[in-house]
């Protein structure tokens, strides 16, 4: 049954398909989603249409929604998160391209995310798994994220400029949420670091002299700065080794390092260090948070270096302190 109002018009749907995807990139790229972002949401917004014999989404409502949704549950067999994101693709396509604001959007059901506990790493496991990474590079990148708590991309995404070296302090621009933090830098790693933005200086230097050198920069900085794309402060602290061209200007550039690099190169070093639980790079976050309570850190201190919004995001790691069962003693014991 449409939920649409009675005096909307609809173009046929064949003809409107294409110009409504197209729409949706151009308000995404407006309200400055990520890359990865737009390509999500763009699947999920052909993948509802398409489900639905191309129909236009102006034409269907709730029921049609929760009929996508619940087959993603139940024949696909996605998670929480999946089926959450999808809703999520609709949510904007309803309210930012249709400009519907309809009372069933907010009355969809949503899967509700199973609580799970992260898989944390002991210190001899995180030393055995960093030893088995041989490329420099790579190792500097997950010593990295262990030891600043950072997540992957956020990492990866390290610019020159936020490396202070003489406070020993990382500043993560626009982490999950778009949020600003500071974090430590290892003291170990101050000299790894030095010696790979020297690096990094290098290879700038001499792409500057072959024409090139500019890097990506987000939302409309490139326009308010036009020599920044060229400086030193705005390089990668991690480049990557060749040029790539940007998918949304076509824009060849240097990005950063590939982040299935270094998942890779997670994985194999678990397995090389005979690590049988399941390791991510994320899982080295998760390690770092757990490591620093494990060592008597305040758990507000934590939650700020990890940048979580509330305190109770940072509490699922009091998990692992060596008090199971609420610090409750067994009677076996």
């Amino acid at each position: 049954m449409s939920n649409k109002p009675e005096q909307q018009v609809k173009p046929d749907s064949a003809t409107e398909a294409p110009r409504l995807l197209d729409r949706v990139r151009d308000r995404l790229r407006l309200k400055h989603y990520s890359l990865r972002t737009e390509t999500a949401y763009l699947g999920w917004i052909k993948r509802y249409i398409l489900f639905h014999g191309k129909r236009h989404p102006a034409d269907m409502g709730k029921a049609e929604a929760e009929a996508f949704l619940s087959s993603l549950a139940v024949e696909r067999n996605v998670s929480a998160s999946t089926q959450s994101q999808a809703l999520s693709a609709l949510l904007f396509l309803y309210r930012e391209v249709l400009a519907l604001e309809l009372p069933w959007l907010d009355d969809v059901t949503r899967a509700k995310k199973p609580v799970r506990l992260p898989t944390v790493l002991t210190r001899a496991e995180t030393l055995a798994l960093l030893e088995k990474i041989e490329n420099a590079e790579l190792h500097l990148i997950v010593s990295l994220l262990y030891g600043s708590g950072l997540r992957l991309l956020e990492g990866l995404r390290l610019r020159v400029k936020d490396v202070d070296l003489a406070r020993n302090e990382i500043v993560v621009r626009e982490g999950k949420g778009g949020k600003d933090r500071v974090t430590m830098i290892p003291l170990q790693l101050v000299e790894p670091l030095r010696a790979q933005i020297a690096r990094t200086k290098a290879v700038h230097e001499a792409d500057l002299a072959r024409g090139k050198g500019e890097v990506w920069l987000p939302d409309a900085l490139a326009v308010k700065y036009p020599n920044a794309a060229r400086a030193l402060g705005w390089q990668y602290v991690f480049p990557a080794a060749g040029f790539s061209t940007d998918p949304r200007s076509g824009e060849v550039r240097r990005h950063h390092v590939d982040e299935k690099r270094v998942q890779r190169a997670v994985k194999q070093a678990a397995a090389r260090a005979g690590i049988v639980k399941p390791v991510s790079p994320h899982t080295l976050r998760h390690s770092f948070a757990t490591h620093l309570l494990e060592g008597g850190y305040d758990i507000r201190t934590v939650q700020e270096l990890l940048g979580h919004a509330d305190v109770s995001t940072t509490m699922i790691y009091t998990h692992v302190l060596n008090k199971g069962g609420r610090g409750v003693k067994s009677p076996l014991d």
